[in-house]
């Protein structure tokens, strides 16, 4: 996925005020639109002209766009980190009126899909606000509450783009999966004269963890265990998600062999399954007691892995 550079698409200045990005967006809107333009790639002109000021011209998401920006060019390889952009809080802004389905997966690997519902529904009602936020597997597990920051953006009275946050006190729910939204009922924008305001719906992302990996409601861990446990068998503690569990290794297990803790995964109805993958890790032969029984090894076990079929 290439990187996209917005302020070239729209023909402007980084530092362009408002006035500046809604002007270039006309011209090239009568530009490119299909319906009038001669140009042979007038379509996907106007598709990347619509994205780039989707974000330009929301203070929200341009200032979320500058910070991954600043060390990133156009057409270069990119790929945000899997906790990029939590804690960002957006509004439902222009994309909702220009076809946010056709833009570009740049977009929404930054930026998400915001909950279908349409501001031309709300006349009164305040605009619902959208953010991403990182959730710990264990409070997945037992469900939480949690206090999480949301950093959003605004025009000062000079037209420019300023930051500001806010804290709030969120309640996880046990069971939630990856991709969910939790619901904030009057969290979102303010009701235009005397409405109701909008929700904030939080888009659950998981914090990443190099011991598991989640697909659904199952879970996979590596459990790391010593040849003579993989060789002869034996019963070990393995710390999961869901708490400390025995487990018994069967005898002559290998590295890649999964143990199956059916309804052990995230719950839910049905709960997934907790995978238990293992890795046979060899001690080091770093004294000389160490030596010599690796040398006993092997001289009482001839073996070779090399030997066996398809190898």
């Amino acid at each position: 996925m290439e990187f996209r550079d917005y302020y070239k698409d729209l023909g402007v200045a980084r530092d362009a005020t408002p006035e500046e990005i809604k002007k270039a967006y006309r011209k090239l809107a009568r530009k490119y639109h299909p319906d009038v333009s001669k140009e042979p790639d007038a379509e996907a002109r106007m598709r990347a002209v619509n994205e780039a000021y989707a974000v330009l011209s929301d203070p929200e998401k341009r200032a979320a766009y500058d910070q991954v920006g600043q060390a990133a060019r156009a057409g270069q390889e990119f790929r945000p980190p899997p906790d990029w952009g939590a804690g960002f809080e957006f509004s439902g802004g222009p994309f909702d009126d220009l076809g946010a389905e056709e833009f570009s997966e740049f977009f929404s690997s930054l930026f998400g899909r915001a909950p279908r519902g349409g501001a031309r529904a709300r006349r009164m009602r305040g605009g619902d606000h959208h953010a991403r936020v990182m959730v710990d597997l264990a409070d997945v597990y037992h469900g939480a509450t949690r206090t999480i920051t949301l950093r959003g953006a605004r025009l000062d009275e000079n037209g420019r783009v300023v930051s500001q946050e806010r804290t709030l006190q969120v309640a996880i729910p046990k069971g939630v999966v990856e991709g969910q939204h939790i619901r904030l009922a009057g969290q979102g924008g303010p009701g235009i004269g005397g409405g109701p305001p909008g929700d904030l719906y939080l888009e659950v992302r998981f914090t990443p963890d190099e011991r598991y990996r989640v697909d659904g409601r199952d879970v996979y861990q590596t459990v790391p265990v010593t040849p003579w446990e993989a060789a002869l068998g034996a019963e070990i503690e393995v710390t999961t998600p869901a708490g400390a569990v025995n487990v018994k290794v069967p005898p002559g297990s290998q590295t890649g062999r999964k143990l199956r803790l059916k309804g052990m995964g995230i719950p839910g109805n049905p709960p997934g399954s907790l995978y238990l993958e293992l890795r046979v890790v060899l001690p080091p032969a770093n004294t000389e007691r160490a030596r010599k029984l690796y040398e006993s090894m092997a001289r009482e076990m001839p073996f070779d892995p090399r030997a066996a079929k398809g190898a």
